[in-house]
């Protein structure tokens, strides 16, 4: 099984946002009036840190969306990838920050970029998480809802094997469905989502998989 991307996922750690100068300072307090003072003297929009990340994905790690809005309109590319190859908007995916995400999203970054090392989306990172507000977000602004990635898992299937069966992964799964998720992609064994959740008990998710036809 594959580990927790909220683990894979490396944040600026304390030592790190210590050290951070210049852009990457501003950007990870929400310093704006120093954000905008850097931008007017020329600092680099997209300048990276240690681990590949540019202040705007540090910004987004912090939920600081005034400095992400003046980073996106001073030209910052919305869809880099850090070392970890993690975008902004999988960043905010797995913090579950809506607002964060919505933000990104409206300034024009992408909602279905293949990121990290499982070759995934921001959408089975989140699907992953029980993070449903986040789903639901990213399902209206048009994220492939049949995106495999590396583990031959879709968000369907991760909604059900790396969750809990809970409330949240059931709301995940079930807007999943609801949005047209193909219910009949199976993993690399050929289990497909019905057969997961029934091997796991998880008896409401059976039942809203049946409902939609699912075998």
């Amino acid at each position: 099984m594959a580990p927790a991307l909220s683990t894979a996922q490396v944040p600026p750690s304390a030592a790190e946002a210590q050290a951070y100068v210049g852009l990457h300072q501003a950007a990870w307090r929400g310093d704006a009036a120093k954000v905008k003072a850097l931008i007017a003297a020329g600092a680099d929009v997209d300048a990276r840190d240690a681990q590949g990340r540019t202040p705007l994905q540090v910004a987004t790690y912090a939920g600081q969306r005034d400095a992400i809005t003046l980073l996106a309109k001073a030209g910052a590319k919305l869809d880099l990838l850090e070392n970890d190859r993690y975008d902004a908007v999988t960043i905010a995916a797995v913090a579950d920050d809506p607002q964060t995400v919505s933000l990104l999203l409206s300034l024009g970054a992408k909602a279905g970029q293949t990121t990290s090392r499982y070759d995934g989306t921001a959408l089975i990172a989140a699907a992953h998480l029980g993070h449903d507000e986040v789903v639901r977000i990213l399902i209206r602004a048009g994220a492939p809802l049949d995106h495999v990635n590396n583990l031959h898992w879709t968000a369907l299937i991760e909604s059900i094997v790396l969750g809990d069966g809970g409330v949240r992964h059931q709301r995940t799964m079930a807007a999943l469905v609801d949005a047209g998720a193909n219910t009949q992609l199976a993993d690399r064994q050929g289990n497909t989502p019905l057969q997961l959740a029934k091997a796991r008990g998880y008896a409401a998710m059976v039942e809203k998989l049946k409902s939609a036809g699912a075998r």
